[in-house]
């Protein structure tokens, strides 16, 4: 059945470049030229590894159009914009653009890009000049404004340090400029002023965890743990499932191992993160790879940066750099679980299903619980229902409080395993928690309704489930087969042919369609429906069922099923 709504493993999409590449200004017809094609065949394919995302076989590509057929602008701004994508920092730098060819963007982000790698060498001055003079321009203006006090502090300017960065209408810069603030306060000692900035910064309902955690780790250094574990608790009761503050928590009751303030280099590659997230967020996926691969310029052990370079080239194909990315995780760290979840998930995708399973269980076997909850979803993944169920109960334990979400999916792996009462119970117990979750609404009310149980409750629970997701093909479904199970046939075909249209090919709404046509006379329709199902790869279940019914031309057995008490 196809009622599990939950993503199991989201993935950040590079989006390709629709800009069609052409030729350096200059270049002479290859033929011509008695190249035989080689050096605009390298061109092209270098672009085209460009628009994938594939820094580095692009920038291999674009080194072998220059042997071959000479220098140029364009040619030299897309070795840089490849050499930037690639994390070669250094190279890019010594490549930014300044010919009157190159387009005005790349120009702009050479100047960032000079800026950071000027920061990397720990050269503070010509990295403020890079910074702050008008070459940056849009978009990189937040960027560079954040980086600047970092650059100053560098520089040994320690009043320039402490200016904080203003971008009109740009929140981000507003946030993270005050957090960079924060850190530029205390390493200045000036701990009253930094304190004030942390505070202003975790002082709402749900902080984020990055400004809890640099106010947390400024309260160990400053010998407050008390202090810093009340900080993590009231964090923690909005974000329960959080590694990094129940890890933080744990450190801070022990009273030792505050960790250090960090250098100037991790503070700038820190507040870079947000100006990466937000390029992603707005679809910019090469502006935001850039960003990530400058942050990591700055400092190359923040995971955080790995991960979402690691999405990033998944994402595009390119699963070796991925891999590469997810392994830099060190064990231990907030985010090695999540890490090796990644990984494990990168095999599942490239259906290499026994490597995911045997990663996610040696992770397991450590007791993490997030590395658990992965490799419970990998075997449910796999169609091993009964040893999901069986990892998640030993993360669910006796708690009184339960996760929701892993109740879900336990009542999922019961279901699918043929453990009904243990199922509705988990489900139920979810709904309880979760009463208008429409995943919930959908899952219970569906399995109610394909059993022929309790259908006039679970048509209103699958009714509020279509209303919060008016465009689901699989709730849409739900509805129209609780309609079919009541009789009422009519209904049941206008609402599974919109089911159809929007879940084109999933075998089961078609099979359901097919079913109802037949009760309404259509018949020919009906073993059309049903014909079409067989070329969508249906599970066995379903093609048994197909096969059967045209076999005997009496379609669906018997009646629709009339509603029966649970339990009977």
């Amino acid at each position: 059945m196809r009622r599990l709504l939950i993503a199991l493993a989201p993935l950040a999409l590079v989006a390709a470049c629709a800009t069609p590449p052409q030729p350096p200004a200059g270049w002479t017809p290859p033929m011509a030229a008695g190249m035989g094609g080689s050096a605009y065949g390298a061109f092209l394919a270098g672009q085209g590894a460009l628009n994938d995302g594939k820094g580095a076989e692009a920038a291999a590509y674009f080194a072998q159009a220059e042997l071959e057929g000479g220098a140029s602008d364009l040619l030299q701004d897309r070795a840089f914009t490849a050499a930037v994508l690639a994390g070669d920092i250094p190279k890019a730098a010594a490549l930014a653009p300044t010919g009157e060819e190159a387009s005005e963007s790349t120009k702009r982000m050479g100047q960032l890009v000079k800026g950071v790698e000027f920061m990397a060498q720990g050269q503070g001055k010509p990295a403020y000049e890079a910074l702050t003079g008008d070459k940056i321009g849009f978009p990189h203006r937040g960027a560079a404004a954040l980086l600047a006090p970092w650059a100053s502090a560098m520089a040994g300017d320690v009043d320039g340090s402490l200016v904080r960065p203003e971008v009109r209408s740009d929140r981000v810069v507003d946030y993270f400029g005050q957090l960079g603030q924060a850190y530029l306060f205390e390493r200045a000692r000036r701990y009253d002023e930094a304190e004030t900035d942390y505070k202003a910064l975790t002082g709402g309902d749900t902080p984020g965890d990055m400004a809890v955690l640099a106010y947390g780790a400024f309260l160990e250094r400053r010998k407050r743990g008390p202090d810093a574990v009340a900080l993590y608790d009231r964090a923690l009761a909005a974000q329960p499932t959080s590694q990094g503050l129940a890890m933080a928590k744990a450190r801070a009751a022990t009273g030792r191992g505050a960790p250090p303030q960090p250098t100037l280099r991790q503070g700038a590659a820190e507040v870079l993160i947000a100006p990466a997230a937000g390029m992603l967020g707005a679809k910019q996926d090469q502006l935001g790879l850039a960003y990530l691969r400058l942050a990591l310029r700055l400092d190359p052990t923040r995971n955080q940066a790995w991960l979402m370079v690691g999405d990033l080239m998944e994402g595009a194909g390119d699963l070796e750099a991925a891999r590469l990315a997810y392994a830099k995780a060190k064990p231990g760290s907030a985010e090695y679980p999540a890490a090796r979840a990644k990984l494990a998930w990168s095999y599942q995708n490239a259906k290499e299903p026994e490597t995911a399973l045997k990663m996610a269980q040696e992770a397991a076997a450590t007791g993490d619980a997030d590395a658990k909850i992965t490799y419970a979803d990998l075997l449910r993944a796999n169609d091993r229902y009964a040893e999901s169920a069986e990892v998640l109960s030993s993360v669910i334990g006796d708690g009184a409080a339960p996760d929701w979400r892993l109740l879900y999916a336990r009542g999922v792996s019961y279901e699918r395993s043929g453990r009904w009462p243990e199922a509705e119970r988990d489900l139920q117990a979810a709904l309880k928690i979760r009463p208008e979750d429409p995943e919930l609404l959908n899952y219970l009310g569906y399995s109610w309704i394909d059993k022929g149980e309790r259908l006039p409750e679970a048509l209103g629970m699958v009714q509020r489930a279509v209303a919060a997701n008016p465009q689901s093909g699989a709730m849409i479904d739900s509805l129209g087969w609780a309609h079919y199970r009541l009789g009422d046939y009519k209904k049941a075909v206008e609402l599974l042919e919109q089911a159809v249209e929007l879940e084109a090919g999933d075998p089961e709404i078609n099979n359901h369609l097919g079913d109802a046509y037949w009760r309404v006379g259509r018949r020919i329709e009906a073993e059309f429906q049903w014909r079409r199902v067989l070329t969508l790869d249906p599970d066995d279940r379903i093609k048994k069922d197909i096969e059967a019914k045209l076999a005997n031309g009496l379609g669906p057995k018997g009646p629709a099923v009339a509603p029966r008490v649970a339990g009977q």
